[in-house]
Parts: structure tokens; C-alpha cells; sequence
């Protein structure tokens, strides 16, 4: 396959996969932020996402508008919901003639439907929607995605595009969770607590299965749910399962040994989650747990780039996991 190819799918399902997520990062902050007389607060929703300076160069003061303006439909950010879609509909015109007519289709009326709301000044109800739009044609996307392309080479880049990107973001959910408890601490195990992780818990799909499985609302319980859960597929856990398994398809290298630096670097975090307790994330603190591990993420996903997509990827020698680092 052509690394043009691969890279190009590869992006795509990570592009689409981001816009949804921010529109859930949107959804659940917005959910959180209501309640118990408190003011809202929006700079930590752009903190998370990293592009705190930027933000401030463009906009100042981090007002509600301002915030869902610039994670949702401004075009010069390039982690906005409508440049992600831009991306990710131009990633998949070069690779046209590889994608079945109904998922061109859908891409396109993603794109569309979100260039059409551009402008719109979204509040309560209006802005759930388009929200909620935005994730159910994303899960559109995805099953078609997944349902008319052969699962070679090509599907096994987009599920590992799309997998490190979900786990990602769901670890950036998690830390939405902590930027709203941190201006007061005395809330934690309050009932306004427990409805801020409900809300969290509705923002990734996961309440039902998480009542399922757990019961009552536990905040340890919620992280290690969608930290450590190895069944759950919006899990971090399962994601990077999934990743690798994807990855070890791609190159034929068996799995517990690495071929690349991608498969060393993730081998290796995939590990350590299967070998992690809640405690283990708690007791250094959720957002510094969580920092860390996007690290990780991004260090993998650079690896994915080295190994792939690049004129001359850097090669590593093949063996099994060492604990130096990659």
C-alpha cells in the first residue's frame, strides 16, 4: 500500500474522531458547569485541549461564546470542530477512489451540516442538538467506514487512527471532570459531585453499561472504568488494545515483540494499563496521571508517523518491550 494511502485514512478517522470528541468535551462541560449557584467557568475547557496561549492571542477573556466559537467553527484553529471536518473531508478526497460511495456521501453531509450552523449563535437546546448531530453522524461515519472497506491494511489504519485518538480524548473528558472540582475541593462526594459525574459518564455513552456493571456513582469507580475498563470501547484501555492490535496487523510483527518504534512505544503503554489499579492513578492525582499519559499518546502517535508515513523511517532494531524509554 501506498504510505500516501495509509497516512491519508489514517487521518481521516482520527479528524472525524476529534470533531465528535470536542463536541462532547463542549456537551460535558457545559452539563458540569450548571448547578449549585456556582459561575460558569470555560478557560478550563480551553486548557485541556492545550492551545490555552493561542486562544488568548485570539480571543482574551474566555467568555462561554468566545470558548464555543473557537472549539467549534473557527476555521483558522485547526483543532476546531469544522477544521477537523475540513481535514478529514480533504484527506478523504485523495483517496477517493478507496471509499465506498456512502461514505463519501456522509462525509460530505457532516462537513456540510457543520458549515451550515457556522455562525449561528447555539444556546441550550439548539446547541445539544447540533452537538448530539455531530456524534450520531460520526458513529454514521465510522460503521459505514467499517462496514464497505475490506479489514486490510487500509481498515487496520483507520482503526488505529481512530483508537489513538479515542483514547486520548477520553482521558481529556476525565480531565474536564477535574479542572471544574478544582476551585473547590469541599464538593467532592456532595450531590452536586455525584451529578457532574453522571454527566461525565452520559458525555462518553457509558451510563447505561457503567450502571450495568458498577451500580451507585463512584468517582474511583468512573475512572477505572474509563481508564482501566479492557471491555468498554471508549475505554483508554481498550483503545490501545485495540491500536495494537491494529498496528501488529499492519507490519506482521507478532504481538509481545516490536518491529518499530511505534509498536515499542505502545506496547509499552498498553502494558502498563493492563498492569494498573485505580489507586495507581489516583494517588499521584487524576490530572497529573492523565498528563502523563497524553504524552504517552502523542509520543506513539509521532512513532506512527516515523515508522510510516515519513520518506525514511527511522528503523529500531526488533525485540521484545526494554524498559528504556523509546
Amino acid at each position: 500500500m501506498l504510505s500516501r494511502v495509509a497516512e491519508s485514512m489514517y487521518w481521516l478517522c482520527r479528524y472525524i474522531e476529534r470533531a465528535e470528541n470536542v463536541a462532547r468535551f463542549v456537551d460535558v462541560h457545559d452539563a458540569l458547569s450548571k448547578g449549585g449557584g456556582r459561575k460558569q467557568h470555560w478557560a478550563p475547557l480551553v486548557a485541556i485541549t492545550g492551545d490555552q496561549k493561542l486562544f488568548e492571542e485570539r480571543y482574551g477573556k474566555p467568555t462561554r461564546k468566545n470558548v464555543v466559537h473557537f472549539l467549534t467553527f473557527d476555521k483558522d484553529y485547526p483543532n476546531s470542530i469544522v477544521s477537523c471536518l475540513e481535514a478529514a473531508r480533504e484527506n478523504g478526497r485523495t483517496i477517493r477512489d478507496r471509499l465506498s460511495l456512502a461514505s463519501w456521501e456522509e462525509l460530505n453531509k457532516l462537513y456540510l451540516m457543520v458549515h451550515q450552523a457556522a455562525g449561528a449563535n447555539l444556546e441550550g437546546a439548539q446547541q445539544t442538538a447540533f452537538f448530539d448531530q455531530i456524534k450520531l453522524q460520526s458513529h454514521l461515519l465510522t460503521g459505514i467506514l467499517d462496514n464497505t472497506i475490506s479489514h486490510g491494511e487500509l481498515w487496520h489504519f483507520a482503526r488505529l487512527g481512530r483508537s489513538l485518538e479515542r483514547a486520548d480524548k477520553t482521558s481529556r473528558i476525565l480531565d474536564v471532570k477535574y479542572f471544574i472540582l478544582l476551585p473547590d475541593t469541599k464538593a467532592v462526594g456532595s450531590p452536586l459531585d455525584i451529578i457532574q459525574w453522571s454527566a461525565l459518564l452520559q458525555s462518553t455513552d457509558c451510563m447505561i453499561e457503567y450502571r450495568r456493571q458498577h451500580g451507585r456513582i463512584s468517582p474511583d469507580k468512573v475512572v477505572g472504568f474509563l481508564m482501566l475498563d479492557g471491555r468498554f470501547p471508549r475505554s483508554v484501555r481498550h483503545c490501545l488494545s485495540s491500536a495494537e492490535r491494529s498496528l501488529h496487523k499492519i507490519t506482521g510483527c507478532p504481538l509481545g515483540t516490536f518491529s518499530n518504534v511505534a509498536e515499542k512505544r505502545l506496547g509499552r503503554l498498553r502494558a502498563e494499563l493492563d498492569f494498573s489499579a485505580t489507586d495507581d492513578i489516583l494517588i499521584g492525582g487524576l490530572h497529573e496521571y492523565v498528563d502523563k499519559l497524553q504524552a504517552k499518546i502523542n509520543s506513539v502517535g509521532d512513532g506512527v508517523t516515523q515508522s510510516f508515513f515519513l520518506a525514511e523511517p527511522r528503523s529500531v532494531k526488533p525485540g521484545p518491550y526494554a524498559p528504556s524509554d523509546a
